[in-house]
């Protein structure tokens, strides 16, 4: 029964963190055995994903070209979550396509329920207020990005669908802002996204200090299970101390930055692999 439901409350999760890049002005396009989660507006790995749910050998082919030409159309360069262990037919297609697995695995990590660890309170979180929307915004994105992600959040925080919910978090030090992080609640699952320290204030315990508070005070409401991710054993064995574990983990394959945005021409013309019947067919009785 608790595998089960852990399998539940992860598939949960990443059900929540597609709605999530949905919100804020993304689209997911599903096709036969993966999900392809876009954002034409913020080209950004983390909105531009595969999220592979299982492809056969004998139609990985066109899967594959399927899902690359949906992304190259819109010049965007997605990445590919291949849940461990990964299929050799599936790695050796992202090869051939040019894809590169990353060194670290992609890890999705579930809170506990146990009570987060207490730190200093030299470090005071809150609850971001609309005022705040352009110094949320200028925590994670780059001037190009900037304008769209702050109008999406606040549409998203302002304006609710139903069944979700948006808070964004500041993190202070002796007053000044020196760390951020959007709460994302989809019906039962929330994840913690963005956490972003000012780079002259890390190592201060803010980023931890701001996930302690969303698993504490819960600002978008009670009766979720949480959610992060983590990309490196490092960023993983922080957020165990925060009572997190392991549910799930993905090897990402991506380009490389010289990688041509084109799908290699699929060689001479081959024989159609089926052939209607020829002459009459049996006539019914």
């Amino acid at each position: 029964m608790v595998d089960e439901l852990t399998e539940l409350a992860t598939e949960a999760a990443l059900e929540a963190e597609r709605q999530f890049v949905l919100t804020l002005g993304g689209f997911a396009l599903e096709i036969p055995g993966a999900t392809l989660v876009t954002h034409e507006k913020i080209p950004v790995p983390r909105f531009n994903f595969v999220q592979e749910m299982g492809v056969g050998p004998e139609r990985q082919t066109a899967f594959f070209e399927r899902a690359l030409d949906h992304y190259f159309q819109r010049a965007l360069r997605p990445t590919f979550r291949v849940p461990e262990p990964v299929p050799n037919h599936v790695a050796s297609g992202l090869l051939r396509f040019g894809f590169r697995p990353r060194s670290e695995l992609l890890r999705l990590l579930l809170s506990t329920g146990a009570g987060p660890a207490k730190f200093g309170k030299e470090i005071e979180v809150r609850v971001a207020d609309r005022s705040d929307l352009d110094l949320v915004a200028s925590f994670w994105t780059g001037p190009s990005e900037r304008a769209e992600f702050r109008t999406a959040m606040d549409v998203a925080w302002s304006h609710p669908n139903p069944h979700e919910r948006l808070a964004p978090l500041v993190a202070l030090l002796h007053g000044e802002p020196i760390a951020s992080a959007l709460v994302y609640r989809y019906r039962t699952s929330a994840g913690i996204h963005a956490v972003a320290t000012q780079p002259s204030a890390r190592g201060k315990g803010a980023a931890s200090e701001l996930v302690a508070f969303a698993l504490e005070h819960q600002p978008v409401g009670t009766g979720v299970r949480y959610s992060m991710f983590a990309d490196s054993a490092r960023l993983e064995s922080h957020l165990e101390h925060l009572g997190f574990r392991r549910a799930r983990e993905f090897r990402v394959f991506e380009l490389p930055p010289d990688a041509v945005l084109a799908i290699p021409p699929p060689g001479p013309p081959q024989p159609p692999q089926w052939r209607p019947p020829r002459g009459r067919t049996a006539r019914r009785e």
